[in-house]
């Protein structure tokens, strides 16, 4: 009997490339994404920007092409739908976002909205209807580094956007939230109120494939695995610690009040508490990737009177991130009184971790097994928007694809291969019913 299925399988599968040959489609969408971009080098696709919208719109073309439903959602995401038997019936949404960091990868996001459209779009070929409609939606604005907060287009689905989140300005300086969503079509009188705009108990599940963005899948050679669980994490734009200038020769140690100093004494225990912890065991990962002295004055001969930083701390514990923030802060009084500074913080911007569906994990670890991949599990350092739909309380599940040289830098390395195996288990997770 499994001999005979395997037959059956191998012959549907020599049938489908006759129609279609997914390794060269997807090939196509990556190679005409990647031109989407609008600097270099790497890949930069700003949210609410031509890179994006024009991504956006190559995803749209192509759906139309196959004879797929496509249309922009009151947060402008692109959904793309393939019609259910029952229209009515809560449905299946998966995808991920289009947008990147400035000089990023290709994949990051990307692959998400490519594996699903062809997922889709290999049922359509098939003549498989589901039973409820299955929307592959391509999110705006997943990345933080434009606005400094994540999940933009997922997150005002559900009212998670205030009044305040809107007025945030982008990294240029040019242009608040709100004018940027509005600019491209979002309802943002509706998303300010914070109405709903997507009912939860109006899906049944989502599904979201993604890269892996660290090393740990190369490390243990998975082409696939399956999400456990996604970081949350507490940030702040701009922490701004103020001194006192002088004259670099002329002032002794005991009497100077060094911002940069201050700043590098701050960076430094908390590498020490973090080491600490994790050898405790705590979920954590602590990072400042933003420093700067005020440009205007600064100089080899002057002590700095001001330096500004971000912080992001993430975990997948609401009480590790607390505790650990707790900690920054006290830390920072206790400089405060040795070195004469102040510290003055912008806004604490909170994203929650999120659980992964248990059932769902369970359901791709039995997949993968049938298709001969790794029924390997793992924890996502990286925050996607798959966690805006798991906190809704909304059944949620992530494949994950190995990817070589990590994210968030133009070295993503993604082999097709690693791709098409994860295309194949969204696609035959997606066409079983549920």
């Amino acid at each position: 009997m499994n001999g005979e299925r395997a037959e059956d399988r191998a012959q549907t599968e020599h049938n489908l490339e006759e129609k279609v040959d997914f390794r060269s489609e997807a090939q196509k969408l990556f190679s005409d994404l990647k031109a989407t971009s609008t600097a270099g080098p790497g890949i930069t696709r700003e949210p609410f920007g031509p890179g994006e919208q024009a991504a956006m719109e190559l995803i749209s073309t192509y759906a139309e092409r196959k004879g797929l439903e496509s249309y922009y959602d009151g947060a402008a995401n692109l959904v793309v739908v393939l019609p259910g038997e029952n229209r009515q019936k809560p449905c299946i949404v998966c995808g991920s976002h289009l947008d990147s960091v400035p000089h990023g990868g290709n994949y990051d996001g990307a692959a998400g909205v490519v594996a699903a459209l062809l997922a889709i779009s290999r049922m359509k070929v098939e003549g498989i209807i589901p039973r409820q409609d299955i929307r592959v939606m391509a999110f705006r604005c997943e990345e933080s580094a434009w606005f400094g907060k994540p999940y933009i287009g997922s997150s005002a689905l559900f009212g998670q956007l205030s009044e305040q989140d809107l007025t945030i300005g982008n990294r240029a300086g040019n242009e608040n939230l709100a004018q940027a969503m509005f600019r491209c079509g979002a309802e943002t009188e509706r998303i300010s109120r914070g109405e709903v705009l997507l009912e939860p108990n109006s899906i049944a599940v989502y599904l979201e494939l993604h890269i892996e963005q660290g090393p740990v899948m190369v490390a243990r050679k998975l082409p696939t695995a399956i999400v456990t669980g996604i970081r949350g994490a507490i940030r702040h734009k701009v922490i701004t610690c103020r001194g006192q200038a002088g004259h670099s020769g002329a002032v002794p140690r005991w009497l100077r009040k060094d911002a940069l100093f201050a700043m590098a004494e701050l960076i430094n225990t908390l590498d020490e508490h973090w080491r600490a912890l994790l050898e405790r065991g705590l979920d954590l990962v602590v990072t400042s990737g933003i420093v700067a002295t005020n440009a205007e004055v600064h100089a080899m001969t002057r002590i700095p009177d001001e330096v500004s930083f971000c912080l992001e701390i993430r975990s997948q514990s609401v009480d590790a991130l607390e505790a650990f923030y707790h900690l920054m802060r006290t830390e920072c009084t206790n400089i405060e009184k040795g070195r004469g500074v102040c510290f003055e913080f912008d806004r604490k911007l909170y994203t929650a971790p999120a659980k992964i569906d248990e059932g769902w994990v369970n359901r791709l670890k039995a997949k993968s097994e049938q298709l001969g991949l790794p029924a390997e599990t793992i924890p996502s350092g990286a925050g996607h928007d798959a966690a805006v739909f798991s906190n809704m309380q909304i059944p949620t599940a992530m494949i994950f694809v190995r990817n070589e040289n990590g994210s968030h830098n133009p070295d993503e390395a993604l082999e097709l291969d690693d791709f098409l195996a994860g295309l194949e288990l969204m696609y035959h997770t997606l066409k079983e019913p549920l």
